[in-house]
This record gives C-alpha cells, sequence and structure tokens, in this order.
C-alpha cells in the first residue's frame, strides 16, 4: 500500500493520544510537510523551534538533494537505517518513500509522537507486544538472517516487525522489554572486536567522568555478548518528546543559513532554551563540553547528529529542552583524527586545542573547561584497567590501544596543562572613556 496522507498524533499518555495534524508527501517524494490541526493550533505547543504554532503548511528544508527529510521533529519519528533494512526486507513496501518507513515504524518509534491512518483516532500499524529478554538468542538469530538476506518465517517476521530502532544508525538492534521496561538490544555484527561489551565498558567509564549515560547491561548469547540500552525517551505510562541534536540546530538556523553541527551550536542551544531550573541548562552545557572531550580521547568519532539527543520535558514552557543521556559511545578504533560534530574553530579535528578554541559556547571560562579536560583525562587514562574490569579480554584491549595509547590521543593526555589557562580566569576590566588615560 502506498501513503501520500497520514496522521500524526502527540502520545506523552498513551492512553489519550492527542491529534497534532497532516502528514503530507512533498517534494517529488523527497519529503513531508506538516500542517497543524486546528485543535494543537489552540491547546498545543511548536514540536520544534522550526514549527512555529501557524496555521500554515510547514515545508521540510529547501535543500532536498540528499536523503529524504520529514519537517522539523517529525525527522525524528522515522526509523533509523537499520530500521529501514528490517521494513524493507519484512514489509515489503511497493515504494519505499519517506512515508512508508514513517507508517512502517509502528507505534514504539523515538520519542512522543505516532503515525496513524486516521485524523480522528490513533490508529497506528498493528503490532504485537515487545520480546522478553528470554527472546534475546531468538531476536540475534532472527537479525543475522536478515543481514545475510535469509526468508523469516512470519513468528520471526513478528518478532522484528517495525524496525524496532529509536536514534541510531545501521547496527542491527531491537527493541525489548526487560522487567517491564523498554530496552534496545545490540547485536555483535562480525567485528573485530566484541563490540557490545566495549560499548557496555565505554558507558560505564562515561558516567566515572562525569557524563550522564542511558543504562546499559550485557546479554550473554550463545555465541557472544549483546547490549541492552534502557530507553530514555520512556517512563512508567508515558512519553518524552524528544528530538535530536540536529533537529535541534537545524530549527534554530535562520532561513538560507548553514546550519553548523557540532558541539558549540548545541550547547548555545541548551543554554538559551535549556530548562532554567536549579540552573540545569548550564550544568548540562558544561556536561556537553565533558562529551566532547570524551569522544576525542576514547577516539569515538562516530558523534554524529544522530547520536546527541534533547528531551523536550516542559513543552509548553519556555526553557525546555534538557540534555538526554549519552548513548552509542564507545571507540570506533579509526584513529581519522576528526569527529562527525564540530568541535571548535578547527572544526572537526579531534584535539583538545580545538576542544578549547570555544568554551565560552558552553558557558566557561578558559580555566574551568581546561578543569573539565583535565578531570576527562584523569578518567580516560585509566581506561585500560576500567575495561579489563569490565571482562574486555587483553586481546581487544590492546586492539583498541592501537588508537586510544596512539602518540595522537595519548600525547594530548599526557601534555595538557590546565595551568596555561589560569591568567584567563579572570577577564581584565574595561578601561572607562572618561579616564585620564582615555582623554585625548
Amino acid at each position: 500500500m502506498r501513503y501520500d496522507t497520514l496522521y500524526l498524533w502527540y502520545l506523552a499518555d498513551p492512553a489519550a493520544p492527542r491529534y497534532v495534524g497532516v502528514l503530507q508527501l512533498v517534494a517529488a517524494g523527497k519529503g513531508v510537510s506538516l500542517r497543524y490541526g486546528q485543535q494543537w493550533l489552540k491547546e498545543g505547543f511548536p514540536l520544534s523551534e522550526d514549527l512555529p504554532l501557524i496555521d500554515t503548511e510547514h515545508m521540510p528544508p529547501g535543500r532536498l538533494a540528499g536523503d529524504a527529510r520529514a519537517v522539523g521533529a517529525v525527522d525524528d519519528a522515522r526509523p533509523d537505517r537499520w530500521g529501514e533494512k528490517v521494513i524493507r526486507f519484512v514489509n515489503k513496501p511497493k515504494r519505499a518513500s519517506l512515508m512508508e518507513y514513517l507508517y512502517y515504524a509502528g507505534d514504539e518509534r523515538f520519542g512522543a509522537l505516532g503515525v496513524s491512518t486516521s485524523e480522528t483516532a490513533y490508529s497506528p500499524r498493528a503490532g504485537g507486544p515487545l520480546p522478553r529478554l528470554a527472546d534475546a538468542q531468538e531476536l540475534s538469530e532472527v537479525v543475522a538472517k536478515i543481514e545475510a538476506a535469509e526468508p523469516l518465517s512470519d513468528l520471526e517476521a513478528r518478532i522484528i516487525a517495525g524496525g524496532g530502532s529509536p536514534l541510531g544508525g545501521a547496527k542491527p538492534k531491537a527493541l525489548i522489554e526487560i522487567d517491564g521496561q523498554e530496552w534496545v538490544i545490540k547485536f555483535f555484527n562480525n567485528e573485530p572486536v566484541d563490540t557490545p561489551l566495549i560499548e557496555h565498558a565505554s558507558m560505564t567509564l562515561a558516567r566515572k567522568a562525569g557524563i550522564t549515560t542511558a543504562e546499559t547491561q550485557v546479554i550473554r548469547l550463545q555465541d557472544g555478548n549483546a547490549v541492552a540500552v534502557r530507553r530514555f525517551d520512556r517512563t512508567p505510562g508515558a512519553r518524552i518528546h524528544s528530538i535530536s541534536a540536529g533537529t535541534a540546530i537545524r530549527a534554530a538556523t535562520a532561513s538560507g543559513a548553514e546550519p553548523e553541527m557540532g558541539y558549540p551550536a548545541l550547547a548555545r542551544i541548551l543554554r538559551r532554551t535549556g530548562v532554567s531550573l536549579n540552573d540545569t541548562h548550564l550544568r548540562d552545557a558544561r556536561e556537553l563540553f565533558r562529551r566532547m572531550v570524551f569522544n576525542i580521547l576514547i577516539d569515538n568519532t562516530d558523534d554524529h547528529e544522530k547520536n546527541h539527543a534533547l528531551l523536550v520535558v516542559s513543552p509548553r514552557e519556555n526553557g525546555r529542552l534538557k540534555l538526554a543521556p549519552a548513548y552509542d559511545v564507545l571507540p570506533t578504533n579509526s584513529g581519522q583524527g576528526f569527529q562527525e560534530f564540530i568541535c571548535g574553530a578547527a572544526g572537526q579535528e579531534s584535539t583538545l586545542t580545538n576542544a578549547m578554541s570555544q568554551f565560552d559556547a558552553f558557558g566557561l571560562l578558559a580555566i574551568e573547561a581546561a578543569q573539565e579536560i583535565a578531570y576527562v583525562i584523569r578518567v580516560v587514562s585509566g581506561w585500560r584497567e576500567h575495561f579489563a574490569a569490565v571482562g574486555v579480554t587483553d586481546r581487544d584491549i590492546e586492539s583498541l590501544a592501537e588508537r586510544i595509547d596512539a602518540d595522537e590521543l595519548r600525547s594530548q593526555r599526557e601534555n595538557f596543562d590546565p595551568s596555561t589557562y589560569e591568567a584567563a580566569a579572570v577577564k581584565p576590566k574595561r578601561a572607562s572613556p572618561f579616564s585620564k588615560t582615555g582623554q585625548r
């Protein structure tokens, strides 16, 4: 079946869905627009900064030469690349447009938005109950079949239906229920190291560096490990409206300007529109700086716009965005020397000098930023011992060390001196234009 028109709903309370508006396939099938319904215009809120409560058809970005894109926050309701792969393999839509992907993603998509075939009642694509932890082995076998393009039974198709993919990328994954809560389970993908265990080790190391991370646990399978990540966009009986960093940055970028996908731009958004209670927005910006430094030092260069997220915790209030827990944090073991996200004046360059170049964007003084770096360095310097304690093998540790402890990163840890930034801690007073030295 082909879908040119669908309907968007808000599911903060899944028991009481609220109609948001109509979605239309536009731009020769390469984008999806949104027009708010009249009731949402009266009682709703802008889903993202670029979707104000105006009675008009909000269109996706004008430059659609690359991938198809839905408008504003709606784009985060689509499945990730793995989810799209599952939909093509299992559901076999006659036309694999963005609208089909939005529909077949089902009812468990990222955030609190839902897609329905009706504007009068929330009618999503039907799905069964989530697989449970006991089904992890079967899930891994279904994933392997999809990777190998082998046919699935009806039961196997149902267990993976919808792709089960909140924010992420192309890695095989599925949704699963553990002790009544929703988790994302990620599987080993014929990689040279035990990636699931390394992700768990990296996430727990990040917590030692003062970084809020999504909860993880290692799931033992017959032929290896999987890692489960607890969803941060769900609370008991409720869903949290959430947007990716890419959506937030695009929404804050002036029309016609090129968005600067990076940590400084995201930090400015947090300071401007973050939760102000107890200075949460300032603490979030500081933590984002810490995350940037941690990613640089552990060689996590896969820090793209979809691997950072914001929770819209108070949608009807100013100052509503909260930095979501970190996820997908692990060494890429690439040693490429640049991040996916911009770090500073030198763009994506993976250096502490670059990280320090725009410290003020994070609301920090130079010495405060330098102290944050020194703290992260102390934690990362003990990465070998931490990974070993978690159970990462010596062979895998040595493989990761070829990048993390290579001269390019090790020398940065060893040579960084925060005391060189102490002089910049006190800003010099501006001379009065009426002082004697200012007179002519």
